[in-house]
C-alpha cells in the first residue's frame, strides 16, 4: 500500500521551545549513584488501567514495590478515591508499611481536599502529601481561565492550607512536602522558578523539613536534551537548593521517557518517579526497570532488587491485567534470545571465553561481564541461559552448538558443527517455524549417535582414514595409555579402518561427559566425510559406538533423517 504524506499536516505542530543555557555541563557528566526511585504504580499507574486494581491487586503491588526495595511509595489519590482511601486506611490501620518506607498520597492545591488527604493519614509513621497545581499557558488560557499571579496564587494558598491542616491534625507523624506544576515541560522556565519559590517561601524548607520539588513531562513534548536543559537551569536558579530534592517524574509520550530520566539525572535531578514496567496514562510512565538495570549494567547499584525478574513480571501483569511486551528492555521473554547465526556464534564464544576463564581460577561473581550481544547477565535477574538462544531458519551453527553444549554439553567439532547446522537449518525452512531445544538435541541423536555396534563385517577396498574428536577423557597420546589406545587401533583396523589422528577438544559441563568419554569419528568413505558420535564410560566403547554410528550413515542409501525421534540420551544407552 502507498503511503502518502500531507506536507500541510506539519504545519499545525510547532517545535518545544529551546533552553538558553550557556556551558551547559550535563553532556560531559556520567551518573555516579542511582537516584532516589518513588514508584507511581498504584496511583499514577492504576489510575490509567481500564480495570483500576482491585484491593487484593493493590495489596500484591504494595508488597512488591516493598519486597524490591522500594523506601517511597505513592499510594493512592485518596480524596479522589473511596478505593484509594479504603487502600490507605487498610495499610496503616493493618500495620502494612514497614517503618523504613515512606508512603505518598497525591492533592489538587485546593482546601478541602488537602483537609480529607491530611485526615485520611492519620496514624501513618511517615508520609509525604503531593499538591499539584497545572501551570502551563494552556492550562492557564484553555481550562482555568487564570493569569499567571492567579496561579501561582493557587499553589501558595494550597501549601498553607497544608500546613494549616498538618499541624492541627498530624503531630506525631514525620510528614514530607511535594509540590509539582503539572505540565512543567510545557510552562514557561521562569515560571516555574517563580511559582516554586513562592511555595518554599511559605513551607520554609531547612535541613530537618526540606522540601521535595518534582517537576513532570506530564505530556512528553520535547527531546530529551531539551529537558536536560530544563532541569539544569532549574538546578542552578533555584534557592536553597541544599534543602531541595529535585525529582523529576517523566510520561513516554514520544517513546523517549527512559532517555528524558537519565539526562535529567546527569543534570541535576536526585529522584525519579515512575512504574514498573512503564505503565501510566497514554503510552505510560518512565519505567523504573529498564532505568534501574541500565544503572546495574554501568556498574552502580540500582538500590532495588531485580533478582527475579519473571516473578516481578508476573506480579505486574496480574495486578495491571497487561502483558508485558515480548521486547521490553530486560524483562520481556525475547530479550536475552538470538536467532541471528552470527549473533549466536558470537554469544557461544563469549560463554566459552567466560568458561575458560572460570576454569583458570576466576571467580563468576566478580568476573567481568562481557558476553557479546548481551549487555546484562541473564543469571542476574533470574533467568536462565537455556533461552538465550534459539533456533529457526536464520540460525547458524554457533546457536545450534550453543543448545547441544548448553543442554548435553556436547562440544562439537568446527566441521560438525557446521555439517549439522545445515541440517536444522533445512528442518527449519521446511517445518515453517522455530525448532524447541529438546527436538535439535534428539535430531543430532538421530542422526549422528547410533546407540549399537556392528555385527556384521564392514569390508572396504582400502583403510579409511579415520580421525577421532575426543571429548571429557583426560588422556596424552603416548602416554601409559599408550597400550590401550594400540588395542583400539587394532580393533579397528579390522574394520577397515585407520586411526591417523587423534584430537582433544573442549570438555563441556554436563554430567554425562564429567565421568565420561564423548568421541566424534570423522571417517572419510571415498569422496565423503561421514561423522557419528559415541559417549561411554571409557574411551574404547566410546569410540566403537561413534565409528559404528558413522558407518551406519555411510551404508545408509536415503537421504538423512530429519525426523527428531525419540530416543535416549548420548550416554544412555
Amino acid at each position: 500500500m502507498a503511503v502518502r504524506s500531507n506536507p500541510s499536516t506539519s504545519g499545525r505542530y510547532a517545535p518545544p521551545a529551546t533552553v538558553a543555557l550557556e556551558n551547559r555541563a550535563w553532556p560531559s557528566r556520567t551518573m555516579s549513584r542511582a537516584p532516589r526511585w518513588l514508584s507511581t504504580d498504584l496511583r499514577d499507574g492504576n489510575q490509567s488501567l481500564v480495570n483500576p486494581m482491585s484491593p487484593d491487586r493493590k495489596l500484591a503491588m504494595f508488597d512488591l514495590l516493598v519486597g524490591m526495595g522500594f523506601k517511597e511509595i505513592e499510594v493512592g489519590f485518596p480524596v479522589a478515591s473511596q478505593d484509594d482511601h479504603d487502600f490507605l486506611r487498610m495499610l496503616i490501620e493493618g500495620d502494612l508499611i514497614p517503618d523504613d518506607v515512606r508512603i505518598s498520597v497525591l492533592v489538587q492545591a485546593r482546601e478541602e481536599l488537602i483537609k480529607g488527604t491530611v485526615e485520611s493519614l492519620a496514624g501513618a509513621r511517615a508520609a509525604t502529601v503531593h499538591l499539584y497545581n497545572a501551570t502551563s499557558p494552556q492550562f492557564r488560557r484553555m481550562v482555568f481561565g487564570m493569569s499567571r499571579s492567579e496561579c501561582k496564587d493557587l499553589a501558595v494558598q494550597g501549601t498553607r492550607f497544608f500546613l494549616k491542616y498538618a499541624d492541627r491534625l498530624l503531630g506525631d507523624c514525620d510528614l514530607g512536602f511535594q509540590y509539582s506544576p503539572e505540565m512543567f515541560a510545557d510552562t514557561e522556565l521562569d515560571f516555574s522558578l517563580e511559582v516554586c519559590e513562592a511555595v518554599m517561601d511559605v513551607w520554609q524548607p531547612e535541613q530537618s523539613r526540606p522540601i521535595i520539588l518534582n517537576f513532570p513531562t506530564t505530556v512528553e513534548r520535547s527531546t530529551p536534551n531539551v529537558f536536560a536543559d530544563q532541569i539544569e537551569w532549574l538546578d542552578r536558579n533555584l534557592s536553597r537548593r541544599e534543602n531541595v530534592c529535585l525529582s523529576v517524574h517523566p510520561h513516554n509520550d514520544r517513546g523517549t521517557g527512559v532517555a528524558s530520566a537519565e539526562l535529567a539525572v546527569l543534570a541535576g535531578a536526585q529522584r525519579v518517579e515512575g512504574c514498573l514496567f512503564g505503565n501510566g496514562e497514554r503510552a505510560g510512565n518512565v519505567c523504573l526497570v529498564t532505568l534501574g538495570l541500565n544503572a546495574l549494567t554501568h556498574g552502580i547499584d540500582p538500590g532495588l532488587d531485580f533478582g527475579d525478574l519473571n516473578g516481578i513480571r508476573r506480579v505486574v501483569e496480574w495486578c495491571n491485567e497487561i502483558p508485558v511486551h515480548p521486547r521490553h528492555p530486560y524483562g520481556g521473554d525475547m530479550v536475552y534470545t538470538a536467532f541471528s547465526g552470527s549473533h549466536q556464534d558470537a554469544i557461544k564464544k563469549g560463554f566459552d571465553a567466560r568458561s575458560r576463564a572460570v576454569a583458570d581460577g576466576a571467580d563468576p561473581a566478580t568476573l567481568a561481564w562481557e558476553v557479546p550481544y548481551l549487555p546484562l547477565d541473564p543469571q542476574d535477574v533470574g533467568r536462565t541461559y537455556e533461552a538465550v538462544v534459539r533456533i529457526n531458519s536464520q540460525s547458524g551453527k554457533g546457536g545450534v552448538s550453543y543448545v547441544l553444549s548448553s543442554r548435553q554439553g556436547l562440544e562439537l567439532p568446527r566441521e560438525l558443527s557446521v555439517e549439522f547446522a545445515a541440517l536444522v537449518q533445512r528442518t527449519a525452512d521446511e517445518w515453517g517455524r522455530e525448532i524447541e531445544p529438546d527436538e535439535i538435541v534428539r535430531m543430532f541423536l538421530t542422526e549422528y549417535a547410533s546407540p549399537r555396534f556392528l555385527t556384521v563385517p564392514v569390508t572396504f577396498r582400502k583403510p579409511v582414514p579415520t580421525t577421532l574428536h575426543v571429548q571429557g577423557d583426560p588422556f596424552v597420546v603416548g602416554s601409559d595409555r599408550a597400550d590401550s589406545l594400540g588395542d583400539l587401533g587394532a580393533h579397528l583396523a579390522s574394520w577397515g579402518l585407520r586411526v591417523d589422528e587423534i584430537r582433544r577438544i573442549g570438555a563441556g559441563a554436563a554430567d554425562a561427559v564429567r565421568d565420561g568419554v564423548v568421541v566424534y569419528a570423522d571417517c572419510t568413505i571415498g569422496t565423503r566425510t561421514v561423522w557419528g558420535a559415541g559417549s561411554a564410560a571409557s574411551l574404547d566403547i566410546a569410540t566403537r559406538s561413534a565409528v559404528s554410528a558413522a558407518i551406519t550413515r555411510a551404508l545408509r542409501t536415503s537421504q538423512p533423517n530429519r525426523e527428531p525421534a525419540r530416543q535416549p540420551l548420548l550416554g544412555a544407552a
